[in-house]
């Protein structure tokens, strides 16, 4: 069994069904849907902006590489095009962190194909924010060392921070009943 922290972002065509999408095709699995972000694109390629969010999940039939290929199906199925590194895309799944049953953190780092935890989550305020509605107390391995995410994001430029912005979006409806 393992649990994710995946990040979800959109800023092509109907970017809110997308990741309404990614959350549907999660099922029973989503243990926590963060608040709706719209950021600034990252990477310095001229694009529009960005809806963004994160989503916890556990499986107990999924390892790493599960979610790795969960997400890419979701973004092929999106049709997603990989074109332009930081370009724009319908949807975009990252894997930024997985642990194993014991909660242990699953760290990988000589695959280029999954880099766990993802090698610049702690850079990155549309990662950071949503994270730390969902799981204030989550820490992240930077550098050999479990730094808490509210440290990280203290860490960032203020512009960078201020940049995310809380929308009234949701991606599922909380007053629903469970599935």
């Amino acid at each position: 069994m393992t649990r994710a922290v995946l990040s979800i972002g959109s800023n092509l065509g109907d970017r809110l069904a997308h990741l309404r999408g990614v959350v549907d095709a999660l099922g029973e699995r989503v243990l926590a849907v963060s608040p709706v972000y719209t950021t600034a694109p990252w990477g310095g390629v001229d694009q529009d902006d960005y809806l963004n969010a994160v989503v916890v999940a556990e499986d107990p039939a999924f390892d790493d590489y599960a979610w790795l290929r969960f997400g890419q199906e979701l973004e092929q199925a999106a049709g997603r095009v990989r074109e332009v590194r930081w370009g724009a895309r319908t949807l975009d799944v990252d894997v930024v962190t997985c642990t194993d049953a014991t909660g242990a953190a699953i760290a990988r780092d000589a695959d280029p194909a999954l880099i766990l935890p993802h090698p610049q989550a702690h850079n990155r305020a549309f990662v950071l924010v949503p994270w730390l509605d969902v799981e204030p107390s989550a820490r992240l391995r930077v550098d050999a060392a479990d730094v808490p995410i509210a440290e990280l994001l203290t860490g960032l430029d203020p512009a960078e921070r201020a940049g995310v912005v809380r929308t009234d979006l949701v991606l599922r409806d909380e007053s629903a009943p469970p599935c």
